[in-house]
C-alpha cells in the first residue's frame, strides 16, 4: 500500500494518458499480478509498452506476449524472448520503491536504452523472477 501511495503522482499521469487513449479505442482492466491498470490498444507510440506508476500503457492486445530483451534487440546477446508483462511488472515494482524519484533516475540512467540499468533489471526479472532492483546484480 505504501509503495502504491508513494507513486501516486506517476499513476495519475498514467491514468490521464490512458483515459485519453480510451477516446481513441484503448481499453482498460486491472491486472492484480502486475499490480497495475493496463490500458491495451493504446493507439500511439512506436509499439510496446510504457509504465507510469501502477499503470501500463500497451499498444497491443495482450500484455502477456513475448518480446525480446534489450540486450538481444541491440545484438549484445542471443537470448530467448521474455514475457512483456513480466518486464513491465518489474517497472511497476521499481516505481513503487522509488515513487517520484523513478522518472528522474530513469532518465539519468539513459532513458529508453539497453544500457539503462532499469531496463536491464526489468529484463533480468522477466527472465528469472528475481532482480528487479536497478542496483542489484
Amino acid at each position: 500500500m505504501l509503495g502504491a501511495a508513494w507513486t501516486v503522482p506517476n499513476t495519475v499521469a498514467g491514468l490521464l494518458a490512458g483515459v485519453v487513449a480510451m477516446a481513441f479505442g484503448a481499453s482498460v482492466h486491472w491486472r492484480a499480478r502486475e499490480l497495475a491498470f493496463v490500458f491495451s490498444r493504446v493507439p500511439w507510440g512506436p509499439g510496446g509498452a510504457i509504465t507510469l506508476g501502477n499503470v501500463i500503457l500497451y499498444t497491443g492486445e495482450e500484455l502477456a506476449s513475448p518480446c525480446w530483451t534489450y540486450a538481444h534487440s541491440a545484438g549484445e546477446a542471443e537470448e530467448p524472448p521474455i514475457v512483456l508483462a513480466d518486464h513491465e511488472r518489474a517497472h511497476v515494482l521499481q516505481y513503487m520503491a522509488l515513487g517520484p524519484l523513478f522518472l528522474p533516475l530513469y532518465l539519468l540512467c539513459g532513458g529508453v536504452s539497453g544500457r539503462n540499468r532499469f531496463e536491464r533489471a526489468a529484463d533480468r526479472y522477466a527472465k528469472s523472477g528475481r532482480g528487479w532492483w536497478p542496483w542489484s546484480r
